[in-house]
């Protein structure tokens, strides 16, 4: 009876040492380290990047957004971080790289939201849409005299490698803790980029084409669905969409407000709600962006009313 009472306790023990050490595993599981910069893949920065994060955690998940941000367009690397942070977990950190001023007296930080995510880079209009739209819940310089890749500090133009892939991967590997990064900034002193927000101006809407649809030339914008539902725009009523370069119009086009693609014949534009529930404007299996010379940036405006009743 005693040696079975001693056995059940035993058990009992031992479960219990099994759950906590599960309960420890997961509390210091690493977090997801997400990679964005205008390098390409043509040469070794990037393996470098996932090479200094493996030193420090093997055991790290580090995952690519995408390194083919055209060079120096801080602008679309802030949009590609908007497009994509909030679909990954709280505690993720997203290192992104688009540096003109490496090496000069821009701030390198790490901002963290309200949400809980990470965003490690240079303090230089990267992180506007971000700040902007999950708020800044604090700001930390990088200390780069102790959170600095060793036997780099001679190194003045790669900071991608030996300081954001460094402090990155020490942060989601639970190396340091955000505190111990660096010391803390004024939240509202993050670097901004000036852009149009979206307005309603009567019965016009007004924003800009932040980016391109690339791969299908559809044409994005930052009008989302709210303003659209101010006009009341019904299921294939007809929109008049004028896309202006520096005040200049370089196309004006009137399309059927549509669900899908298949909204419309083969060849014909129409209006839709992309992903993020914005406006957007395209041609159905066609490429919009080409045909009608579009591009994108703080410098490409977008206006959008309801068509006039024909006559």
């Amino acid at each position: 009876m005693i040696i079975n009472r001693i056995s059940h306790l035993a058990s009992h023990l031992v479960a219990g040492a099994c759950l906590s050490a599960l309960l420890l595993s997961s509390a210091q599981a690493a977090a997801p380290l997400v990679l964005m910069t205008d390098f390409g893949t043509a040469d070794g920065a990037v393996s470098a990047m996932h090479g200094v994060a493996y030193g420090v955690d093997p055991q790290l998940t580090i995952s690519d957004l995408t390194h083919q941000i055209p060079d120096y367009d801080i602008w679309l690397g802030a949009y590609r971080l908007y497009q994509t942070a909030n679909y990954w977990p709280q505690g993720t950190v997203f290192v992104s790289v688009i540096d003109p001023g490496v090496g000069t007296n821009r701030k390198s930080v790490v901002l963290k939201t309200k949400g809980g995510r990470y965003f490690v880079g240079p303090d230089n209009g990267l992180f506007t849409l971000i700040a902007e739209r999950d708020g800044v819940a604090e700001l930390r310089e990088i200390d780069e005299k102790v959170n600095r890749l060793a036997g780099s500090a001679e190194s003045y133009t790669f900071h991608g490698r030996d300081v954001y892939a460094y402090v990155g991967a020490r942060l989601a590997s639970g190396a340091i803790s955000y505190e111990q990064v660096g010391p803390q900034l004024p939240n509202e002193s993050v670097v901004k980029i000036a852009y149009q927000k979206p307005v309603r101006d009567g019965h016009t809407i007004r924003g800009i084409v932040p980016v391109l649809d690339v791969k299908y030339g559809n044409v994005w914008t930052n009008i989302p669905k709210s303003l659209l539902d101010e006009l009341q725009v019904k299921l294939h009523d007809p929109l008049q969409v004028r896309i202006l370069h520096k005040g200049k119009q370089v196309a004006k086009v009137t399309a059927p407000f549509e669900h899908t693609f298949g909204g419309v014949a083969k060849g014909k534009p129409l209006v839709y709600l992309n992903s993020l529930l914005d406006v957007a404007v395209a041609i159905s299996q066609g490429d919009f962006a080409a045909k009608h010379h579009v591009a994108s940036g703080v410098d490409w405006e977008v206006e959008v009313s309801k068509a006039p009743a024909a006559k």
